[in-house]
């Protein structure tokens, strides 16, 4: 049978800043109680105190120590890298792909100031390169149909440490404070140590000092 803790605990998770504010002890729970008491009856079919809803809430808060744990592998401010001039790519998948993107690679390869990635997804492939190979990208992947096209981008990419795989919320760590500024995220690409962010370019600057002021 479902409790009350169980319920808050759902409740909470469901929301990243609902769990931020009771992280950092700024919500008052005793209105918060309040506010989330029907959906708990809802769930539960039957009326509940809202001392019973604090209490869940205090000791739920008390688990809640993300950033105690993520702030340990960034002992050190890590390598951050800012790119502009992007641009970005969605194409259908399709059985050509897999060739033009080596075509394109070995592009790449020979110029190394160009910056180039691909996401695989099941029906859909994005590709992010540096801009001026645009005409270049045209050229090799005209048989393809593009889904959506996006220009004037940048990227800024951090040098994640390897005890990162076995620590939890060191995304949301990352992610969390650009949510907060109301600062939109258009891509995310990752890779076992590194994790890279593509914004719009009118949105690069207040994103690297969100994430610079992050490690110091």
């Amino acid at each position: 049978m479902i409790t009350i803790p169980e319920i808050v605990e759902k409740i909470v998770k469901n929301s990243t800043f609902l769990e931020e504010g009771l992280n950092k002890k700024i919500i008052n729970l005793s209105a918060l109680s309040r506010i989330i008491k029907p959906e708990i009856e809802k769930e539960l079919y039957k009326k509940v105190k809202n001392g019973a809803i604090t209490m869940a809430l205090k000791r739920l808060s008390n688990k809640l120590d993300h950033k105690k744990n993520t702030k340990k592998i960034f002992s050190n401010t890590p390598n951050i890298i800012v790119r502009s001039n992007l641009i970005e790519i969605t194409f259908a998948n399709s059985q050509s792909l897999t060739t033009n993107h080596q075509k394109l690679f070995e592009i790449i390869s020979k110029q190394k100031e160009f910056f180039g990635t691909i996401t695989e997804g099941v029906f859909e492939t994005t590709l992010i390169a540096s801009e001026e190979l645009e005409s270049v990208i045209k050229k090799i992947y005209q048989d393809e149909k593009v889904i959506i096209k996006i220009m004037n981008l940048s990227s800024i990419t951090i040098k994640l440490p390897k005890e990162n795989i076995d620590i939890s919320g060191v995304y949301y760590f990352i992610l969390k404070p650009l949510a907060w500024e109301g600062i939109n995220i258009t891509e995310v690409v990752s890779t076992t140590h590194e994790i890279t962010l593509i914004f719009r370019e009118k949105d690069i600057d207040r994103a690297f000092i969100v994430l610079k002021s992050l490690f110091n």
